[in-house]
């Protein structure tokens, strides 16, 4: 099977060629029809989280049919052992043992794999749910609406870093009947757009306040600095979620800012039920996916591109 493969990290991607990959006990072999890019990918291919293995196929966000005809998603998730201390109190994202699609486990930048079937998750048929459209539901959806219920009941909700995660939730959160405030890259008038065309009452740069205080603040950009700077955006009794699974150094900042019962709190993985539970409300809504779509061999240029800001919403790569 044609893959691209991450051979070192701090290298780009190579295109390869491997064997069809047959599955263990109680797994399913998987036809890929697409996989979302994920910036955990990029932290991978950058060397800013460490990989378990190597070589491995990245990709944590998979569209796949089973030998019988069956259409799955394949999550980050990819296995718990279902009996440590978090797993047996319905907290299976915090496994000390749990192995995670894309790091631990070969993922979707390939024509075929294999995943645990406990770990997939069915998917309603192409009509309700595109394969291309339906792939950057399975991470940046997942997390963002894992980071979403930590924020309550906020009314006025911030969203820092406005991607594929954010550019779900934002609908996610109207459809609630929240306000949206964006918060871009400073003077990045065309993602500014971009939100308020999908609802958002505000949208600016992470280096402005918005007009009022908010409720809560999620930040999905891996930068740190932004920590402060979402505190100083919040009332009291506000809270701040961090919702990646990496950032750079926080910065020190005056006690001032957390002052009044503020709150900071980081999101981890997801867990089975968080995937159930936003694709049913994913397809009420329904969410609709904003992608930009690569060939599996332009996998490279995908990461390069979501680096550097070049598309809106998500990037898809189809084998």
């Amino acid at each position: 099977m044609r893959a691209v493969v991450l051979q070192k990290q701090g290298q780009p991607l190579q295109e390869t060629e491997l064997p069809d990959p047959e599955p263990g006990q109680g797994q399913l072999k998987l036809t890929v029809h697409a996989c979302g890019v994920c910036r955990t990918d990029l932290h991978l291919r950058d060397h800013e989280i460490e990989a378990t293995k190597l070589p491995v196929v990245l990709g944590h966000q998979i569209v796949a049919t089973t030998d019988d005809g069956r259409r799955v998603g394949v999550p980050w998730l990819g296995w718990t052992d279902g009996t440590c201390q978090y797993c047996t109190t319905g907290r299976e994202n915090l496994c000390v043992n749990a192995r995670f699609t894309g790091r631990d486990i070969d993922g979707g930048y390939a024509e075929l794999t294999v995943a645990d079937e406990r770990y997939c998750l069915p998917l309603p048929d192409e009509n309700d749910f595109p394969t291309e459209l339906v792939a950057p539901l399975l991470c940046g959806g997942l997390i963002g609406y894992r980071a979403l219920r930590f924020t309550g009941e906020a009314h006025r909700l911030g969203l820092y870093g406005f991607g594929s995660a954010a550019h779900q939730i934002c609908q996610v959160a109207v459809y609630q009947g929240r306000d949206v405030y964006a918060f871009t890259r400073p003077g990045d008038a065309r993602t500014q757009r971009f939100a308020t065309s999908l609802g958002a009452v505000w949208a600016g740069g992470s280096d402005e306040n918005p007009p009022h205080p908010l409720d809560a603040a999620i930040i999905f950009a891996s930068a740190g600095e932004l920590v402060p700077q979402a505190l100083k955006a919040l009332a009291p009794d506000g809270v701040v979620v961090c919702a990646g699974i990496h950032m750079t150094p926080i910065p020190s900042f005056d006690y001032d800012l957390l002052y009044e019962e503020r709150k900071i709190r980081s999101v981890a993985n997801l867990t089975r039920q968080d995937g159930t539970e936003f694709l049913e409300l994913a397809r009420a809504i329904p969410v609709r996916t904003t992608v930009e779509v690569y060939e599996l061999p332009r996998a490279e240029q995908a990461l390069d591109d979501l680096r550097n800001g070049r598309f809106e919403g998500s990037a898809v790569i189809v084998p």
